[in-house]
């Protein structure tokens, strides 16, 4: 965590790696920090970008005392998203639900491209949600429209599954406040979301077995297989992601950043890593068809369906899905590739 007042002091590894006067592929390589005297991370255990405390390393690099950190708790320590889980009791996948909760959500804040929340947010949040003052109002009228934000509703919905595993999709509709077709996107998909999270712990499990454990009724067990299908399909692709921002971060074509799979279209997956300096706002990933430029910065996957054509700013970077993140960087920055429409890969269908 960042402890209260020493959100200055962040430092990412590229900051570090610039201190101690190596390259980013010497520090990843050679790896420091992992020095017995070295200072620790302030990131959490298994955070995808590192941090530390400047003040604690630049002490090391000069052979000076390394000054403490405070080590009493403060509401305004930052907590990444790993740390605000635990306080909660929850999954990170679960607290990137509830942090679309308008008790939460104003109070974010980015450190060095990682998003944290104030530990006395957090411990706000998690004091109201055990009372049950958090939970989601009732009521909707007959043929009206969808009444909670769209970033709200991971959050609520998840209250109702916290409360029932076997809730149905009328009583979310009508908890919530969301259309049939909004309830079916996200009940189906948070049940998936448990079941992955279930199976992380428990490898040893089916993805029957977790379903059934989790309490989830037959009846929804089929939609709650195939979404936690794609999103183990989602964690396994995130490591090969994050290590395409790091070399990308390493030429000095983007700034560190966490990046996020989204679903689109269904069961299709995609994410965007934003860059900076290149004339290109963006680059998306598309499971379907691999790498692109994207022509906003702001919303880089679009909404369009199928493939989208190359032109008006959009190359596609390589044929294959998942290059090499050195061969992705020689595509956007030396202009090789040329005019290339990608090979679509077709997902499986379960039957």
């Amino acid at each position: 965590m960042i402890r209260a007042g020493r959100r200055k002091y962040a430092q990412n590894s590229n900051e570090l790696a610039a201190a101690m006067g190596i390259s980013i592929g010497t520090f990843r390589n050679k790896q420091p920090y992992t020095a017995e005297d070295f200072p620790p991370l302030i990131s959490s255990e298994g955070a995808r970008v590192k941090l530390w405390d400047s003040e604690q390393t630049a002490a090391r690099l000069d052979n000076r005392p390394v000054p403490a950190l405070p080590q009493e708790d403060d509401d305004q320590d930052l907590l990444d998203r790993n740390e605000a889980a635990a306080l909660l009791k929850v999954t990170p996948k679960t607290w990137d639900d509830y942090k679309t909760h308008p008790q939460i959500a104003p109070h974010l804040a980015k450190v060095k491209g990682v998003e944290h929340c104030p530990r006395g947010i957090v411990q706000a949040f998690k004091e109201s949600r055990d009372s049950g003052a958090s939970a989601s109002p009732k009521g909707r009228p007959k043929g009206s429209k969808d009444v909670v934000p769209r970033d709200e509703i991971s959050a609520r919905v998840s209250e109702l599954l916290d409360e029932d595993p076997g809730v149905t999709l009328a009583t979310v509709q009508e908890r919530v406040g969301l259309s049939f077709a909004a309830a079916a996107r996200a009940l189906p998909r948070l049940r998936g979301e448990r079941i992955a999270d279930l199976l992380h712990a428990e490898p040893d499990l089916t993805p029957e077995d977790a379903a059934a454990r989790l309490g989830y009724p037959t009846a929804v067990q089929r939609t709650a297989l195939a979404s936690a299908a794609t999103e183990l399909r989602a964690r396994k692709v995130q490591p090969y992601l994050q290590r395409v921002v790091d070399v990308l971060v390493g030429a000095d074509q983007a700034e560190q950043q966490d990046v996020r799979v989204q679903r689109v279209e269904g069961d299709v997956l995609a994410a965007a890593v934003l860059l900076s300096g290149t004339g290109t706002p963006a680059l998306v990933w598309d499971e379907r068809y691999g790498w692109r430029t994207a022509v906003s910065r702001r919303h880089p996957i679009g909404k369009e369906s199928g493939t989208p054509p190359e032109g008006d700013g959009i190359r596609y970077l390589s044929e294959d899905q998942q290059p090499e993140p050195t061969e992705l960087l020689g595509a956007l920055t030396d202009g090789r590739r040329g005019s290339m429409q990608p090979k679509t890969i077709h997902l499986p269908v379960l039957p």
